[in-house]
């Protein structure tokens, strides 16, 4: 069983992605690493090839404006087209696998290789926000999705590229848990950053039209924040302690509404019972 690594990433040094730590942490299992590499004046491509790695292929990315939030999915499809493997896992550039996964995972790929059922992997997530010591809970932040996909039937990029469909209908994909674990930490960055790359996915979804309030000097506050009590990623660990000082260390003020009321309502349910209500799935677990 051959596995390709995929992912994409365009102006990945002006954000400040963790994109060589993301792509590291999945090399484990890889034979090969297609990295589509969008048009960028910041030397994201050179930080690619910092890597060193000679299972590495860059696809250089059109990423024509216009498309809105699906230019993610072409994009992603582009990188798919260009892998070899039987399988292909998925990851994005601010996503980094836990290195406690890497052995489920693999097993999980073992596993499912003979059963065509199966035409993906789920993975749990964990989001950081504001910080790399405070995640976000409940239906505000996705618990799961499929980053692993079977190569060869017909499994499409979605939307603007965090899941999956199966052929010109747009099928969901049957997937099946895989016991790994991806941490996020798009959200855990200095507010001059985050604020950057609220202004690029503003340029892509909308053209820049839709203007949002700055952050100022704090981020929102929102339902379901917690400490986080667990162990990053080995390899997120100079990341985070060169950027530590100057991520986001406090929130507004609480301020209640009809949605955020509705999150701790169900934020409750799932903490009592496991069952998150009305959770939105891009695929259907087999």
């Amino acid at each position: 069983m051959r596995i390709s690594g995929v992912s994409l990433v365009k102006d990945a040094v002006r954000l400040d992605f963790p994109l060589l730590e993301s792509l590291r942490s999945i090399l484990p299992l890889c034979d090969e690493l297609i990295v589509n590499v969008g048009p960028s004046d910041d030397g994201t491509r050179a930080l690619v090839e910092r890597l060193a790695e000679p299972r590495l292929r860059i696809v250089d990315g059109e990423w024509s404006p216009g498309q809105g939030g699906g230019v993610l999915a072409v994009e992603t499809q582009r990188a798919l087209a260009a892998a070899t493997g039987d399988w292909a896992i998925y990851i994005q550039a601010d996503e980094v696998l836990h290195e406690d996964g890497i052995p489920a995972l693999r097993q999980a790929l073992a596993a499912a290789d003979p059963d065509t059922n199966v035409e993906g992997l789920l993975v749990d997530f964990l989001h950081f926000y504001g910080n790399t010591d405070r995640i976000g809970r409940g239906r505000a932040w996705y618990r799961r999705e499929v980053r692993a996909i079977r190569l060869g039937a017909d499994v499409r990029s979605h939307g603007d590229a965090q899941g999956f469909r199966v052929g010109p209908e747009g099928r969901k994909i049957r997937a099946r848990r895989s016991g790994a674990t991806w941490y996020h930490y798009g959200w855990a960055r200095s507010l001059p950053v985050l604020g950057a790359k609220r202004e690029a996915d503003q340029a892509l979804h909308s053209g820049g039209q839709e203007r949002r309030t700055p952050f100022g000097s704090q981020l929102p506050w929102d339902v379901g924040l917690a400490p986080f009590r667990g162990r990053h990623p080995a390899a997120m660990a100079d990341w985070i302690a060169a950027r530590r000082p100057a991520m986001a260390n406090s929130f507004a003020a609480r301020r209640w509404d009809g949605r955020r009321l509705t999150l701790l309502a169900s934020l409750g349910i799932e903490q009592l019972t496991g069952w998150r209500p009305f959770e939105y799935r891009n695929y259907v677990e087999v």
